[in-house]
């Protein structure tokens, strides 16, 4: 029980900078902005769930990236056939391969070299690499140029990396506070615009290319025909009809160097003004001289914006472009005519937005379902230990606020499913004081003076603390390697928990404990509850009944099993994608209208689910097929429809998840639950023995199956915050059966003689009150945000409550008897084994 005084300064020195950490998030923005800088952390970041706002995912289109190479290849390559006197058409592309045919090998030689000069060297860390970005093969008379890996990846990054600066610049352009906008995986951006609500002008303003282009209108092609060659047909942006235009571009939109959205003073209808750069002034001067009464079309992405006719020169570089807009859709075309055009294509794989006053009510909702949470714990251990028990909450309090610091340290974005953490993790790190004050009862009880007992209570109890927490944290740790968003915030949150409660529980709450025991001068420890002493159940032989309770969870399971397939998972829209829309009212919603309006829409399967005491309902579309514009023109008749019904619907939530998001998702939940699983058998069995770790494997399957069930039977959301609650069911099933694998290892070294059914009897019988308060404390954790939490964390919170019911009972009735199958069945194996060469006789050598 002995501690340096280095040890202790480094201890109160971690305990006073984490609670410094701490303090900017109870400062108004005024004292924060005062004494900020002397703090070591900046306030924990809220998530978009909390405070309201849009999330998206966008993904680059890599094949229109390689197709963008390819055509820029062909151009320069028919250039090069010209130039030497070759016909442009021997060069081909099909798909991502370019072939140039040539008539001998004379005409091959003099061109092969031409073409290997189009070839960019790719950089590596900002130096050239050795390899090139295509490839150039001959056959015979035949030249095939291809694009190589590492051209494409390195292309992909600068795309993204060029993405990255135009989305960040569109966004400053319409005055977006506090955006988070950054790069995720190699592909892909996420965008985090706080406050914005209006997914329409979000997907223009993020997802359209922006690039722009003038061409001169062929009025001697019928639009509605045939385009031959040199012209093509386009699509009005604003009007159903069709322009027959020039493929050449008469002036590309790099030489705009100004856009401002505003009003035509004569018709005060909204247009966007321009003006072109000194170059590109000069080119719009001379092609308007030029084509005085001809019609000059402005396109953009592939859409005519107008097409007016040029009544006179002009000389000074700027006009005007003027449609059927809105002063919306005028700002948000002055905004990308400004800020560029993308490098390639991006497809929103991903969207979710968050009304402010949802936000607000995560807020408050989380608030009081944490303080609720902590509350109940605090009384459990006040009542459970007495005045002992306020050490244990001075280390809960202190567990929490070292837990907040941290992720303010950590730069961490704090979303509601990361208050479930906070709060669960607040549930389980009484589980250590709980493990210590048991220890040192039974220590107490056998005799042992004050001090002893607290030393070889904390040293038992220390072992099964780390052993447990760990096989919790590795559950944890793959939630956040493959988990996405708030369930990473999640995971976050439990794994810091979980090392700041070993912390606490092994330094604190010791350290605490040490000193009453010495200023007090107590020569023995009487851990008592309020009441008076613990009582303690009677001893009971678990494996008596061990049959009946075997038979009855592989019932449950079996049940479960069936109930998977038949009604089946709820799959969120995490796993199957398509577009949510929630909406509230003021008064209780009539649902047959709305789900006739819906059904009328003509967007496929619809589901509606209603809540809230009736005055909030869920819209649920399957994925329409196309594009990105299909879904945003979707998602607006939903809003549309709901609207006409529900006129005083206010819109709270909204979600659209691509196939490619929610299969991903799929694969790396399952993927993380199942390498969750098999780290948790290689822990234990390195800790303890194979059957052990079988063991614990064996019933944590009939732990999932029946969680699975419960999902199944109640129609819960399916999604990832339910893929959250199985890992945590996981980690903390676990955590219950180390508890007792760990006294049954202790036993085992104690009592060499005993009947193995006997020891594990004996085991479970001193640690089933453990079991059982831990359970509890967990459970008064989790209640409040099962009532409270809001449809945000209600698919974790209620099964996780349901989970330690199972856990618990698994390790008390289920997790024994497997054992004890076990080691029988592998000592009958020994005993035949030596049995059976007893009897071969022995070879002569």
């Amino acid at each position: 029980m002995k501690t340096s005084k280095w040890a202790l300064l480094v201890y109160i020195a971690i305990i006073l900078f984490g609670v410094l950490a701490a303090v900017p998030n109870v400062l108004t923005p005024e004292q924060q902005a005062k004494f900020g800088r002397f703090l070591p952390a900046n306030p924990v970041t809220l998530g978009l769930d909390l405070k309201g706002g849009s999330h998206l995912v966008l993904e680059v289109d890599s094949a229109a990236l390689r197709k963008a190479r390819m055509d820029v290849l062909l151009n320069d390559t028919r250039a090069i056939l010209r130039t030497a006197g070759e016909r442009a058409s021997a060069a081909r592309l099909s798909g991502t391969t370019l072939t140039i045919t040539l008539p001998d090998p004379a005409a091959r030689d003099k061109i092969l070299p031409e073409v290997r000069k189009l070839a960019t060297p790719t950089t590596t860390l900002g130096f050239t690499a050795g390899s090139a970005d295509i490839d150039v093969a001959t056959s015979d008379n035949l030249i095939n140029v291809t694009l190589t890996e590492a051209g494409i990846n390195e292309r992909m990054s600068a795309a993204v990396e060029q993405s990255l600066e135009i989305i960040r610049r569109r966004v400053d352009q319409v005055g977006v506070a506090e955006p988070l906008i950054q790069r995720v995986g190699g592909d892909r951006i996420l965008v985090q615009l706080p406050g914005l609500q209006d997914p329409t002008r979000l997907r223009q303003l993020l997802g359209s290319t922006a690039q722009m282009s003038f061409h001169m209108v062929d009025q001697t092609v019928d639009p509605n025909g045939v385009a031959p060659r040199g012209v093509m047909i386009l699509p009005g942006a604003n009007d159903p009809g069709k322009y027959a235009v020039e493929e050449r571009v008469a002036i590309s939109g790099d030489r705009l160097a100004d856009a401002k959205a505003g009003f035509d003073q004569r018709t005060n209808e909204p247009i966007v003004s321009f003006s072109f750069d000194s170059t590109g002034a000069r080119q719009f001067a001379e092609i308007t001289q030029a084509n005085v009464g001809k019609p000059f079309a402005i396109v953009l992405d592939g859409k005519v914006l107008t097409a007016p006719v040029i009544r006179e020169p002009i000389i000074g570089g700027q006009g005007q472009i003027s449609g059927n807009f809105n002063p919306q859709e005028a700002t948000v075309l002055s905004a990308l005519l400004r800020s560029g055009a993308l490098p390639a294509p991006l497809t929103i794989i991903e969207e979710r937005t968050v009304g402010p006053n949802l936000g607000s009510d995560s807020i408050r909702m989380g608030l009081y379902t944490g303080l609720a949470g902590l509350a109940a714990v605090v009384v459990l251990m006040q009542v459970l230990y007495g005045s002992w028990g306020l050490i244990a909450n001075l280390g809960l309090v202190l567990h929490t606020v070292l837990t907040i610091g941290t992720l303010g340290l950590l730069g961490s974005t704090l979303t509601l499913p990361g208050i479930a953490g906070i709060i669960l993790g607040i549930g389980m790190a009484v589980d250590a004081n709980i493990l210590i004050n048991a220890r040192i009862r039974e220590e107490t009880a056998a005799g042992a003076g004050a001090m002893k007992a607290l030393d070889v209570g904390f040293n038992k109890a220390y072992a099964t603390i780390v052993d447990g927490n760990m096989t919790t944290m590795v559950g944890m740790i793959l939630l956040f390697m493959f988990g996405s968003g708030p369930v990473r915030g999640f995971a976050i949150t439990m794994i810091i928990g979980l090392a700041i409660s070993m912390f606490t529980s092994i330094t604190f709450v010791r350290l605490l404990m040490r000193e009453v025991v010495i200023r007090r001068k107590m020569k023995r420890i009487d851990i008592h509850s309020i009441f008076g002493k613990v009582w303690s159940i009677p001893s009971f032989s678990f494996m008596r009944g061990r049959y009946i309770a075997i038979a009855m969870s592989a019932f449950i399971s079996i049940s479960s099993i069936i109930l998977f397939f038949t009604p089946g998972l709820n799959y969120g829209i995490d796993f199957v994608g398509g577009i949510q829309v929630e909406a509230t009212s003021k008064t209780p919603i009539d649902l047959a209208p709305l789900r006739e309006k819906m059904e009328g829409l003509n967007l496929g399967e619809v589901a509606l689910q209603e809540f809230g005491q009736g005055t909030s309902v869920l819209v649920r579309v399957q994925r329409q097929p196309g594009g990105e514009e299909v879904q945003t023109a979707a998602l607006q008749k939903i809003r549309d429809g709901v609207a006409e019904v529900i006129p005083d619907a206010n819109f709270e939530r909204t979600e659209v998840v691509g196939p490619t998001v929610s299969t991903e998702l799929a694969r790396s939940g399952f993927l993380a639950v199942g390498l969750g699983m098999v780290a948790i058998l290689l822990y234990i069995w390195w800790r303890f023995e194979w059957h052990f770790a079988v063991g614990a494997i064996a019933t944590l399957i009939l732990d999932i199956t029946k969680m699975i069930g419960f999902f199944s039977l109640m129609q819960i959301d399916f999604n990832l915050t339910a893929i959250a609650a199985v890992l945590t069911l996981i980690g903390y099933s676990v955590n219950d059966k180390v508890v007792v694998y760990d006294r049954m290892r202790e036993n085992l070294r104690k009592y060499k003689s005993m009947p193995f059914s006997d020891l594990i009897d004996l085991s479970i019988n001193q640690v089933v009150m453990r079991c059982i308060f831990t359970s509890v404390a967990v459970a008064a954790s989790l209640l409040p945000m099962a009532i409270w939490g809001g449809d945000t964390v209600k698919p974790f919170a209620w099964p996780m409550l349901f989970g330690v019911v199972v856990a618990t009972t698994s390790s008390i009735y289920i997790g024994g008897p497997i054992l004890l199958f076990l080691s029988r069945w592998w000592k009958d194996r020994d005993t035949a084994r030596a049995a059976a060469s007893a009897t071969t006789p022995a070879t002569e050598a």
